[in-house]
């Protein structure tokens, strides 16, 4: 699984460059998935060096098991709003010279019918990073109301046909069971009247629930919130994002950190006065189009670097 995967890791070269990684450096991959990052920045660490890196999702943790031996590794099975605590625990708070954060679902676990991810494998219509714990996907529809079912595809998803979606899918459940990925397709397919080509109709619905299901949003501000404090100065942060929600979040927090306190706009203010406590590293990096061919789920990627510059929010 290995060097399979790594080749599916999203934007390699670029995280590994934008890392800037130090050999005897401390690390945090926030979203392990299936190693590929993870085993890229091992490779470049010397004894001293450590990688910790967090997942929600047990067969991301059982994935990682052939990299237990390795001394420089640890693996959390948590969701990464919870990486202050967890590096607290290892030591790390305030030490990490790089995180990176990988959002969104793998490729395994998208390929994975029985995980319900996907409208192009039909199986159990569950969305859950960690299937032990919340609500499936089957059991929210089967109980939300319409109004509330059109509000999280219109806000999660950005479907212009949400309240059309959501009455298609009130009405079928009267009937019968919305329990599979195929009848959500099919049920949201029928709702609308056209679409973008080479776009399956279901993408936007298909993304929202699976956002609200695991709380994603949340789970990134969360984060957001923490991150400044388990990095060292001068420690790198790196966002993949695959949706403009997430991209949006994360670019206002960088831009907000990198632009320091706020002054009246007439007031003449030195730079360094301002206190920022990030330096934005380059532009947003996009997939080559040899990736994208490679692995056209890369498409969407959209990669922000930042570095801390010491200081606190707030």
């Amino acid at each position: 699984m290995g060097s399979d995967e790594q080749h599916k890791a999203v934007l390699l070269e670029e995280v590994l460059v934008a890392l800037n990684i130090k050999t005897n450096g401390n690390y945090i991959d926030a979203t392990f998935g299936r190693g590929g990052h993870a085993r890229a920045i091992l490779s470049r660490l010397d004894s001293h060096g450590q990688l910790l890196a967090l997942d929600r999702d047990p067969q991301a943790i059982s994935a990682a098991a052939e990299l237990s031996s390795d001394p420089r590794f640890h693996i959390e099975q948590a969701p990464f709003s919870g990486i202050a605590g967890i590096a607290s625990k290892y030591g790390l708070l305030g030490k990490v010279d790089g995180i990176l954060f990988d959002l969104g679902v793998s490729s395994p676990q998208l390929d994975n019918a029985e995980r319900g991810f996907s409208f192009q494998h039909d199986g159990p219509l569950d969305m859950r990073m960690d299937r032990q714990s919340g609500q499936s996907a089957a059991q929210w529809l089967a109980s939300a109301d319409e109004k509330e079912i059109a509000n999280v595809i219109k806000t999660y998803g950005e479907e212009r046909f949400a309240k059309r979606i959501a009455r298609r899918i009130v009405q079928t459940r009267e009937e019968q069971e919305i329990d599979t990925t195929a009848k959500l397709a099919a049920i949201v397919s029928q709702a609308i009247p056209k679409y973008e080509p080479g776009k399956h109709p279901a993408t936007r619905t298909f993304q929202a629930i699976r956002i609200f299901i695991n709380n994603e949003l949340d789970e990134l501000r969360q984060a957001l919130d923490q991150v400044l404090a388990v990095l060292c100065q001068g420690g790198r942060l790196l966002f993949i994002s695959f949706h403009s929600l997430e991209d949006r979040m994360v670019k206002q927090c960088m831009r907000k950190w990198a632009k320091g306190d706020p002054y009246p706009p007439d007031m003449p203010v030195t730079d360094d006065a301002l206190n920022p406590l990030l330096k934005i590293i380059g532009k947003l990096v996009r997939p080559t189009e040899s990736e994208i061919k490679n692995n056209p789920r890369a498409r969407s990627a959209t990669l922000r670097v930042a570095e801390y510059l010491g200081g606190h929010d707030g």
